[in-house]
């Protein structure tokens, strides 16, 4: 094979250069290459490749299987029913539950009185048991007082004073409980005015017996709830004017009987008939 002969004179032939944009052509062979051996692997032609590619299918079926058959925790729908399936039965045994509570065996109401309860008419209290509730809740605790919305000419809701459920069956029973527990704990109580001589001139009595259990004494006219507080006690006692002292529960009268009694000797009688020991609080400070 003979080369051709290349001589100085002979000129060279530049190569052709293609600008940057135009991608060279892409041949149909290039392109059809991965379409080919994708048609050929579907539709192998040697059995041997044939084999290969059912037994892949197989393969891939089995493991389809076993994943998302035999063990359905792979699989992410099946726990979502297996959840409701469980809510569901809960839910139907807690109703199931709710009715046996609510009806026997024959359907009718097993507890009577949780059904009734709701109907049941709320205690009445009369103007003693009205004044005890009254002074047993403002002396319970010193921040405690009447709400200011309340009407004092007729009686108060016994909820807003009693610490009980006053449409219980037992509501009478522990009223009259909570009457003798007031007195008894407080056999001297003085509704006053701080800025009152007749007042102080009652204080000044109750003190010099130096009683036992204390004095109770609470000051209407510095108090948020005086004006309600000053027309209940009114309506209840009866006494227009403070202050008002209640021994045993009883309204002793008004000032002048009070000055009266004092000097008669009866009021210490009084006093000491509620329970309230005389001189107690003396004999209480030489134990010490």
């Amino acid at each position: 094979m003979s080369l051709p002969r290349i001589t100085s004179r002979t000129p060279l032939q530049e190569p052709t250069i293609l600008p940057s944009h135009h991608s060279p052509p892409v041949s149909p062979t290039i392109m059809a290459f991965p379409i080919s051996h994708f048609l050929a692997a579907l539709n192998p032609r040697k059995p041997r490749h044939r084999t290969t590619f059912f037994a892949l299918i197989a393969l891939v079926c089995l493991s389809t299987y076993v994943f998302f058959v035999q063990h359905p925790s792979f699989s992410p729908a099946l726990p979502l029913r297996h959840t409701d399936s469980n809510g569901a039965s809960q839910m139907a045994l807690a109703l199931e539950s709710i009715r046996n509570s609510r009806f026997g065996a024959k359907g009718g109401p097993k507890h009577k009185w949780s059904t009734s309860h709701t109907h049941r008419t709320q205690v009445r209290l009369d103007g003693a048991q009205e004044l005890a509730a009254i002074s047993s809740f403002l002396a319970s605790l010193p921040q405690n007082s009447l709400p200011s919305t309340i009407d004092p000419s007729v009686p108060i809701d016994p909820q807003l004073v009693l610490d009980f459920d006053t449409r219980g069956p037992r509501a009478a029973v522990e009223v009259q409980a909570m009457v003798e527990e007031v007195w008894q704990r407080n056999p001297v109580f003085l509704y006053a005015k701080h800025y009152s001589s007749s007042s102080r001139e009652v204080k000044n009595i109750i003190a010099s017996m130096h009683l036992h259990p204390a004095p109770t004494i609470i000051d209407v006219d510095t108090r948020d709830d005086a004006e309600v507080l000053k027309a209940t006690i009114t309506r209840l006692t009866s006494s227009a004017e403070l202050p008002v002292l209640l021994v045993g529960g009883r309204s002793v009268g008004s000032v002048a009987n009070i000055l009266a009694l004092d000097k008669s000797g009866d009021l210490r009688k009084l006093i000491a008939a509620s329970g309230a020991v005389i001189e107690g609080a003396k004999k209480k400070k030489h134990r010490k």
